[in-house]
Parts: C-alpha cells; structure tokens; sequence
C-alpha cells in the first residue's frame, strides 16, 4: 500500500483557469507585476495498491489527459512564490469522490483508498511577501477552504466528540444564565423559548441532551416553523392621511374575510399570506388545488393533452408543482455551495412530492458587482466574487442535474450588500395516478435514500434565521450544506418509476434540520436508530447524526410488507437506501444513538412552535415623491438619454450570466433565453413543455416573476401589488392565460426585533399583495419566507417576490423579438393615478383581455413588458433580436419613467382600444427614430452588452478566422445494413451523471425505435460487475449504442467524459464493442457522449484504447465557463449512416450546452480528419462560413468541428444536442431545428 501526491498541471494553451486568475488578481488587486501564473491541481492518494500497472492507469486515464496535462510526482517549488489552499475538513469534495469513483472503474480490484484534492498557485518571484499575503487573503475563503501544507503527506484525522453532553444543570439556571447559555450554543430561538423549555423539562422531572436542546432550536427556528410570520399581531396604528385610511380599510376587509375563512387563527402575516387562498377556494375558485396532509410543494391539477407517437390524442390528468427557495445567508458566506444548494433545496420540495423537476428560474439580488476590493464592507466577501460565485455554483447543479433554466434575473441594489437574495423556483409535474397520499400507520418503515450524512450543514436551518456581523460570518463554515447533483438525478429518475412511487405512504426531504425535521415531520410518533444512518465518514456525534443538513436524501415512509421490494427499486437506480426507523403510535420524537435515546420529546411540545411571539405595529405615511418618474435621466439629448438609461444596472444585458445555464435540455423548451436570428432580445417569461414520455404533448408550464425593489422601498404595499401585476403581465405577454395563473411569493426583510414600525414593512406588502390577489382572483398558494436580512446597520430593501405559474398551449406562446417592417407599435399602457400612485384594476384586467385576445387571433405578434428602463428599454430590447428598429410619432409619451404592468406590443394590423397608444412602426433598418431624432441602435446594442461584462463577459476578445478547407468529397453512399429489422433495439446508456437519456429514449421511440435506457450503477464492486454484464447483454440484443449528454461523474477530477471513457475500457465491454461494431452496430454520442468516445479513442480511431498525446481531445470553452445557446452547423460529409439523408452544405440550428465542447487537435490531426473525410459537421456564421468567431462557434473549436465521424462512418459523435428538437421548441430563433439523424440510424436497419 502506497501514499502517493500527483500534480497535474495543464498545458500552455489550455490553462484557462491559470490565465482567468491572473486576469483578475491583476484587475481587482492592482498587482501589475503579476504574471505567468501557474494553477496546479494536487491529489493525495492514501492506502493505493503497489501494482505499477494500475497506478499508471490511474494517472494517464483519470488524473490527467495525455493531450492536455502534464503529470508528476514531483513539483520543485525551491525558493518558488506560491501557496496551497484545500477545503476544510468535512467538506463534500466532488473531485475526489469523482476520482474516486473512477478508480474503482479502472481497478480491478476494490480498492479501500482515500483521496483528498487541493489547488497549488505558483507566482512569478517579482511579487513581494505583501502581496503575496494580500492574494491569499483574497483567494482562500476560510468558510470553505483553508491553506494546505505540502510538507506533510498524511490523511488528517477528523477531531470528532464521540459523546452527546446532557446538561445536568439546565433547569436550575437563572434568567441571566440561560441568557449566556443561549450564546455559548449559538441558539436562534429567543430567550423566552429556552425559559419555556426549562419549563417543560422541570414540568417532566428530567434534565435535556445538548441533541434535545439543539433539535428544539431548529424545530422551532424561523426557517422551519416561520416564527416570525407566525407571531401575533395585536394592535395596529394607522396614519391619520389618505394612505392611512386606505390600508386601514384593506386591513378591515381582511379582518371581514377571516371571518368567514380563519376564525380560529390569531391574525398574523401567515395568516395574511394564506387568507385569499383560503377565500377563492371556498367561493369554487381553487378548484384545481391539491389538498393532502403532505405540504411538499405548491400543487395544482391539470389536464395535459397528449398524442402518442401513433398519432392517438387523449387528456391525462397531471399534477403540476412549484416552489420557490432562498439560500441567501450560505451563499453570502460561500457563494458556489450556496447558490446551488438553493437550486438542489427547491428541487428537492416538489421532487419529494414525487414529480419530476424540469425547470427552474433564477432571481437573485446583489450590490453593484463592478465596487472594487476596496469599497467592499469589512468582513464580507467582494460583491463580484458573490456574485459569480453564486452563478458558477446555481448553474453547475442545474446543469448536472439536467433542469432546463431559460430565465435568469439579477437585480442589483446597494441594500443587497447586507446579505445576498439567492433564490431559485422550480416547476415539476408527474400524472396524478403515479401520486399516492397515505397516512402512515404504527409499523411501517422510516427509510433514508440518497447521500450520505456529513457535517456540512450542521445548523444551517438556524443560521439563516439569525442576523449577522462581521465577526459572525467566520463562525458559519459547517452551516453550508454541499451539492451532489449526480446523487439527486438518480432520486429523479427513482421517483419518475410509477412502480416505485406508488409504494410511498408520505415522503419528506432533508432540507432545514435534518433528520430530526425530515424524520420527525413524517408521523406524529416515530423512532428512529441514528446508528444506522449512513455517514460520508466516521466520527459523528449524535447530535450531529440528528441536525446535519447533507443533501440529497429522502425520508420516506413505506409500510413493512412493501419495504423489500421498494428498496428493490431504489438498488436499481444506484442508490443507497437503509430503514432506519419506524412509526410509532406513541405521539413521541424519539432519536437513539448507541443504545440511549438522546431525543425522546413528546408531539405536543414540539407541535407548540416554542413561545407564541406578539408584536404590536405602526404603519407610517411613505415618503413624498413620485418614485415612478424618479430614476430618469436630465441628459440634455433624446440619445444621451437612451444611452444612460439602456446601461443601469437593472437594465443592462446579463446575456454573459444568462448563458451558463443549460436552457435547452429535457427537449421542452419554446422560448430561448434571447429571440431572433441574432439571439439578443431578452424572454421574461420560461415556457416548457411537460415531462411526457412516449408521447408528445402541446401543453405547457410558464412561469415568471415580478418586483421592483425601488417601489417597494419607497412603499411596501405598493411594491407588493406591482410585484402581482408584473408578474401577471409578463404571463399575458407571452399569450399565458393570467387567469389560470397560480402565485408564491418570496419575503425577504430585514431582521424586525420589536420595532413596530419595522414589522409594518412586511405588513403592509402583505395587504398589498391581498389586494391584487382579491382584484384579480388569483390566489397566493405557497411561499417562502426569509426575515433575517440584516448586516451590522444595513438591510435589504423590503422585497416581496411574486412568482406566477400557469398552464399554457404550446400555439398560443409569442416571444418578445420585432418580427417584420412595418408592423405596427403600441403602448397598452397600465395608467396609473398620481394621487395615490395605484390603478384601476378593472381597467388592467380589460388590458390583459384584449392583449391575450389578440395575441390568440395572431394579430399581436411580439410583447414585452414595461420594467425598470421604461419604454426605451423596452424598444431596444425588442429590436435587437432580428436587428429591426423602430420609428415613434408620438410626443406625449414618456420613455423612462416606470409604467409597471404597461405591454409595449407589435401588432400585423391597425387595432383600436381605449389604452391602446399608437406610437409608430417596427422598420426594416437597425436604427431607432423617435419623433424626427435618431437612436444610434447599434451603439446603443453595444452599450447594453458592455456594461457587465468585466462580471459575465458575453463574448471572447480575439481574431476571426473563416476556415475554407473542404472535406474530400466522394460519391453520396446508399447506407444499408447487413440486417434488416423492423424496430431496431436502442441501448442508451446512462452514468451517474448523465441527464440528457430521457431525451434521447423519447426520440428514438418517436422515430420507430425500441429504446432502452441500461443504468451504470456503482455503488459497489458487484454493482459494477452487474451493469457491465448486463450492459454487455444488452449490447449482444442491440443494433445501435447511444452515449447521451451530461455530466458523468460530475465532469471529474478536472476534465469531462473520464468517468465513461474508464467505463468503456473496462475489458468485458471493450470486447462487446468490438463484436458489436463488427456485427454492423451504430454508436452515437452526443456533447458527454461524444467527449468519452474522443476519450477512448472510439473517435476518431473506431476503436477503444489508442488514445495519446497527439490526439484529437475536446477540453474547457475558450472564454472558460458553460455556455448555452443556438448555434448553426453545417454538414460536411455525408458518409456516414448518421448523415445519409442530409444533404453536403446543409444546415442546422441546433442547441449546445456545455462547458468542454472545444474540439482540439494539431494541425496535423486536423489535415489528416480532413483528408480521410472525417469532419462530419462544423459552425458557421450566417453566411455559411465556417468561423472561430464565438458568437458562432463558442467553444473555439478548431476549424469549427462540432462533429466528427469514424473512418467507416458508423460511429458519429457531436456537441449539439440534435436529440433536444420536439414540435414548437426554441419558437423564438428562427431556422431550421429539426436535424434527424435519430431516423437516419433507424433506416439504416430497415
């Protein structure tokens, strides 16, 4: 057994991320006398096997790539400028256990090792000791990561308490010593909640555990029983003014509708949240609302029209679910684990509800992210390093995972510096007979699926209940929960089994608190053995077995004689799955641990929520002004104006943050993130189709948001109201039927203490936002709240988030882009009164009608509604997609101010209607007119993509190249099998990681094909002996081997594709390819897929295993993140059974997501692909050429490759994802989508 360090360092010309950091320790430090820095991976591998053999496997297979790593045991760093910074102990390390996970592929014996990864940054010998000192500080996080010593190679031993303290004193202690005990534990409950717990525990004659104590906190915390929201409103003093009286008055009626709806409930803002729900459904007008004992997500019934592939329509019954999450206190702190545990904590909600999770919207709050080091305040990290940060780390788990993310909103205000808005809402469906609500019954089974429990997360339920400071923030390492998205893909694919989901009683997630929370919420009485969790590694204490909030386990309950065979099925799909408990019919939470109940309290207590909170409010008149006209510009010029006004922040182009996240997979989506032929005019609203499986469907989800945080600062009802109508608006724009609509709302305030007039802030939003729900009769049916957002004397601005949900026919969709010249342009303007800055309800409805009308008799033809910018905003963005311009004849109307719920609309004909404002026509050249000025809209397009992007940069900084080299052409092929047969069988195989099989499954069998999706599964040695088996078989019954898109193994350690390539090398299988390929089979892989065949070797050789330094590799996007859009490819050759139908110089517009498309190889590989006529696609611009240019070609592939096929053509691999076409999808980008290579494979066989 050997202890081993690696060092893997990338090639000139591949060192991306060693460039990008340079780049910006350059720009945020000063430090100009920084250069060729270098970034070196490390791994130290503990207790590995002394065979040679497999070591050097290990380093040329998964550690490192021939084509582009350099690998060593030895880094001489003598007298060298340097660090190394690795995660604190504890932490969830996706490197190492992707590393990990692949040598176990590779070795061909189980091997007991363990990894741990660091980073080393080497600095050239000009920079001093100071600056060295001041880089450090800036580049380790002591919240996550902390400097490493490369002298000592040893596993470091975790410091664990392997006892659980009882406090044998607790109910002896005085008012001022529970006071300093409060704050010894680091407790969020008030002091009054530990007086009534030493009361309880006097009353019941014993002392508590430290579990018991720290169970009560979390139970009880804002974040898991909503204290806040929850506390008694007692009085109330209103304003002596017009304003006072008014919301005196909504107050009244809310005190009407309580009751007839809530008598029995305290008035409280919860009760205000949910009251109108409560009422529209009692009035007939929620019919569709799911009503059951489990409260996973917001859940409404629909009907799905469905067509199977047969051309059969039918109407299923679905469930459709939504929910929105905050994590804004962990990503303040860690701004990568943060943002993407906020996606994987709303995913988990409905996902627990049994649906399957296919889209996501992203709506985040940040200060200006372009503040130097300098300006940042004491004790935070930079708002830039926050901020990209938090994208990196939301759009890595929603593109491992495989949710499909077109709307991405980042709303900037310098009150956000208090504490980040991170927060993510997802929508899920899954058809009504695949949802089973059951009460658990005493007997059945507790069990945990999914991960493993760690002490990440410890008390992150607790944390972000509390305020902050700057010396707080160093306290709150453990409270970051980590992502593992591989792990929650395959819960997805467990609970999209009928079988499987059937057999679930009730299920909960492990979200705030967890297991004492997911385990505890089940059933009145359960018990539980922590003893048999499954933990990430040894040395956990009970309490930490009890509160650790690791990700992506389940608890379900299932009853005793079910409980075999569903652990059948959660084995299947490579997960764990252990009973560790049971329900009980004793009323009582009890948690043992080592033979001893630590938890042991009874149902009522914890059912108390602690101490009934009360609170008194006044509400204050708001200030004087006209916030709707306070943001424009006193530039002298109509252009000066314009220009100032398309570069705010909030109006600026976030297409650079946009386009990280994968928009396109699941096969759904109807509108991109940009419109039009050049993919720049901006989609407010995120449409997709539901998640059927052979079949095709019309029916859609479409969902969006509103606030404006300026409003809402000014006056919180104000703000609340817009916030509902915007949201509503944006639907209507898109053709969405408002009416159908469902909301949630996200609070997010200050921390109120007891100050009356703070707690007026939320309560007034709340009666603001009763009164649009009332208006419109629309109800409010979930939401989120998060009342903690404060920093030393600074808080966010008062911000309640509408999200808006509704069902929607794919036909009835239109996009925001000008279509064509001459069409006409109006302002249906949403009029608002200058008296009390409202407006006439009535009115807006009648506006929505004749927009939705005319948008459904394809008169109006684009739409987009008024925000921020005002009217010119609007315009411009509108012209930018198809670069049409426009001409305005109108001098009455206002081109800044704010016009909430106002829809700019492009119309094919002349319309009448009272707040119908003409204001001209769309033109046929890319320029702007408004009444006889000209709007340079070419310049103004070059402003608005600029402003941000030294944060998100949209584009590369580099030369064009056209590339005219031709493939060598020989005559078209008839492409024919040796067998003929009727449905050819389809194996696609799917890796821990992968997440584009569905697509491929529903595409094959559209076309005529047997599809079967074969599962890698690799929980242990004889799992992975199973699959490959079967794998093999599956093969031996097969015609054509598919390799779908993803993330295999997370795409580690360092590199994508690994983790299948060392699948596909394993013996067995290499041998099944070979005869497979030999019987005429047809392999085809796609982005992930393609990235393993160039990694075995399987392309461009057509066989597995010859793959060395000079070998064609794909490798990381020039411009060094993931990347999401339309690209146009051409076809090259067509000799391939993959390409026999299409035509030389044919084109396709075909979405890419992906992070390592960037096919490269030397010049001499590339003559070589060329000559043997294995070029099988490339990018090209709008005249056909193929270009480096990335807005063509984004990875900067060499000569443009986006596909390549082996020398006999019966192997094709390709970064876009042909797969992802379905009727209607992508509405808003014109050309040519439907490239179906899919039924020329089939044909081949028939």
């Amino acid at each position: 057994m050997k202890n081993l360090r690696f060092f893997v360092e990338k090639k000139k010309g591949f060192d991306l991320d060693a460039r990008r950091l340079e780049k910006q320790l350059k720009e945020e430090l000063k430090i100009n006398s920084l250069k060729d820095l270098r970034l070196v991976n490390c791994y130290d591998i503990f207790n590995l096997n002394d065979d040679e053999e497999n070591i050097d496997k290990i380093k040329k297979m998964i550690l490192s790539e021939p084509v582009t790593d350099y690998i060593t045991e030895d880094l001489d760093l003598k007298n060298k400028k340097y660090f190394a910074v690795e995660l604190l102990p504890g932490q969830f390390d996706q490197r190492a256990d992707s590393a990990l996970q692949c040598i176990d592929i590779v070795s061909t014996e189980k091997q007991n090792i363990d990894i741990l990864t660091s980073k080393i940054i080497i600095l050239n010998d000009e920079i001093s000791n100071e600056e060295l000192e001041k880089i450090k500080n800036f580049y380790i996080n002591p919240i996550e990561t902390r400097e490493k010593d490369l002298s000592v190679l040893k596993k470091e031993e975790i410091s664990f308490n392997l006892t659980v303290p009882v406090f044998d004193n607790f109910t002896n202690l005085t008012e001022n010593e529970l006071k300093a005990f409060r704050k010894e534990l680091g407790l969020s409950m008030t002091d009054e909640d530990l007086k009534f717990i030493q009361d309880h525990f006097k009353e019941i004659g014993r002392v508590p555990t430290e579990t018991e104590i720290k169970v009560l906190d979390t139970y009880w915390s804002d974040h898991c029983r909503h204290t806040t929201f929850e506390t008694k409103i007692n009085k109330i003093s209103f304003p002596n003014s017009d304003f006072g009286k008014q919301v005196e008055k909504e107050f009244n009626d809310y005190l009407e509708l309580k009751k007839d709806v809530s008598q029995k409930r305290a008035v409280s803002l919860m009760d205000m949240a949910t009251i109108v729900a409560k009422y529209l459904k009692k009035n007939g007008k929620l019919g569709n609302l799911e009503v059951s004992e489990e409260n996973n997500a917001c859940s409404v019934y629909i009907d799905v029209e469905v067509e199977d592939f047969n051309g059969k329509k039918d109407i299923e019954k679905w469930l459709l679910m939504f929910k929105n999450e905050t994590h804004n206190h962990p990503t303040e702190i860690e701004p990568f684990g943060g943002a993407s545990t906020c996606l994987g904590g709303a995913i988990r909600d409905p996902l627990s509800g049994r649906a399957y999770v296919y889209q996501a919207i992203r709506v985040t709050g940040a200060g200006n992210p372009l503040e130097t080091v300098e300006e940042t305040l004491k004790g935070k990290l930079t708002q830039k390093k926050i901020t990209t940060g938090a994208a990196s780390g939301y759009a890595s788990y929603g593109n491992q995972i495989g949710i499909a993310t077109s709307l991405v909103s980042e709303i900037y205000h310098d009150g956000y510096k208090a504490k980040r808005m991170e927060v993510g809402a997802v929508v899920a469906a899954a058809p009504v007979e695949n949802v089973v609500r059951k009460s658990p019954t005493p007997g059945d089974s507790i069990i945990i699926i999914g991960g493993k429990t760690g002490r990440d997360g410890c008390g992150g339920a607790t944390g972000s209940s509390k305020e902050h400071n700057d010396k707080s923030l160093l306290l709150c390492g453990a409270e970051v929960q980590k992502g593992n998205a591989p792990e929650e893909r395959k819960i997805q694919r467990l609970f999209r089994n009928a079988e499987a989901t059937k057999l679930i009683k009730k299920c909960n997630d492990f979200g705030a608190g967890g297991v004492s929370v997911a385990i505890g919420e089940l059933a009145d009485g359960v018990e539980v053995n922590l003893d048999l969790v499954p933990v990430k590694y040894e040395g956990l204490n009970g309490t930490e077995l009890a509160i650790s909030e690791s990700q992506e386990r389940m608890a379900v309950i299932i009853s005793k004689e079910d409980t075999e065979k569903f652990l059948k099925f959660v084995d299947e799909e490579n997960l764990l799955g252990t009973v560790v408990g049971y329900v009980t019919d004793k009323n009582r939470l009890t948690l043992n641990w080592k033979g001893k109940a630590i938890v042991d309290i009874s149902r009522d207590f914890l059912n108390t929520n602690g101490v009934q909170q009360n609170i008194d409010i006044e509400v204050r008149d708001y200030e004087n002004e006209n916030v709707f006209e306070k943001f424009k510009t006193s530039d002298s010029s109509l252009e000066k104006k314009w220009l100032h006004n398309i570069k705010k922040l909030n109006v600026a182009s976030q297409k650079g943050l946009v386009e990280m996240f994968d928009s396109s997979v699941g096969a759904g989506t109807i509108l991109a993130s940009f419109g039009g032929k050049y993919q720049m005019s901006p989609t407010d609203v995120s449409i997709m189709k539901f998640p059927v499986l052979d079949k095709n469907t019309d029916t859609a989800s479409a969902i969006t948001w509103g606030f404006n945080p300026y409003i809402s600062e000014w006056s919180t009802y104000h703000g609340a109201i817009y916030a509902v109508v915007e949201s509503l608006a944006k639907l209507v724009a898109a053709g969405v039927d408002y009416k159908t609509a469902r909301l949630s709302f996200q609070e997010y305030f200050e921390k109120l203490g007891k100050d009356a007039y703070k707690w007026s802030k939320p309560f007034l939003a709340l009666l603001g936002a009763m009164k649009a729900q009332k208006d419109f009769e629309v109800a409010a049916i979930g939401g989120k709240d998060s009342m903690s957002g404060t920093f030393n004397d600074i808080s966010v601005p008062p911000t309640l988030i509408s999200f808006a949900v509704s069902p929607v026919n794919v036909n009835d969709v239109i996009s925001t882009e000008f279509k064509k010249a001459k069409n006409k342009l109006y302002l249906v303007e949403n009029k608002i009164n200058e008296k009390d800055f409202l407006f006439n309800s009535e009115e807006l409805k009648e506006n929505f009608e004749f927009v939705l009308k005319n948008i459904k008799d394809k008169k109006i033809v684009s739409a987009m509604v008024i925000k921020m910018g005002g009217l010119a905003e609007a315009l411009s963005k509108m012209s930018f997609g198809n670069r049409l311009g426009f001409d305005i004849n109108n001098k009455e109307v206002d081109f800044f101010s704010l016009k909430p719920a106002s829809i700019l609309i492009e119309t094919t004909e002349e319309l009448s209607y009272k707040n119908a404002i003409y204001l001209g026509e769309v033109s046929d050249k890319f320029e702007g007119k408004v009444n006889g000025e000209n709007i340079n809209l070419e310049n103004v397009e070059s402003v608005w993509l600029n402003k941000l992007k030294p944060i998100f940069p949209y584009k590369l900084e580099e030369e064009i190249e056209i590339y005219d080299i031709k493939n060598k052409i020989s005559e078209k092929k008839i492409y024919k099998s040796s067998i003929t047969i009727a449905k050819p069988r389809v194996v696609i195989a799917a890796f821990p990681g992968t997440n584009s099989e569905y697509d491929m499954y529903n595409r094959f069998n559209e076309n005529g094909a047997e599809a079967k999706i074969t599962l890698l599964r690799n929980l242990t040695q004889n799992h992975l002996a199973e699959s490959v088996d079967q794998m093999c078989k599956d093969l031996r019954n097969s015609q054509i081997f598919v390799l779908p898109g993803g993330f295999s193994a997370g795409d580690e350690p360092d590199g994508s594709g690994k983790f299948m390539a060392a699948v596909l090398q394993n013996p067995k299988l290499m041998d099944e390819i070979k005869a497979f390929l030999g019987r005429d089979g047809l392999i085809l892989g796609v982005c992930n897929g393609f990235q393993a065949l160039v990694k075995s070797g399987l392309l461009p050789y057509g066989e597995i295993g010859n793959v060395h330094e000079n070998s064609p590799t794909l490798t990381f996007n020039k411009i060094g993140r993931h990347i999401s859009q339309l690209v146009k490819t051409k076809i090259v050759t067509n000799n391939s059974p993959w390409l026999s139908s299409f035509e030389i110089g044919e084109t396709f517009d075909i979405p890419v997501s992906h992070g390592e498309g960037r096919f490269y190889a030397s010049d001499e590989v590339l003559k070589e692909l060329f000559e043997n006529g294995q070029i099988a696609t490339q990018y090209v611009d709008f005249d056909l050429n193929a270009t480096s240019e990335f807005r063509f070609n984004p990875n900067g592939s060499s000569l443009a490759i986006e596909g390549i096929i082996s020398p006999d053509g019966k192997i094709f691999g390709k970064m876009g994802h042909s797969e992802r076409y379905s009727r209607d999808a992508f509405k808003n980008i014109p050309g040519n989508k439907d490239q179906n290579l899919i039924l020329n494979g089939i044909k081949y066989f028939k």
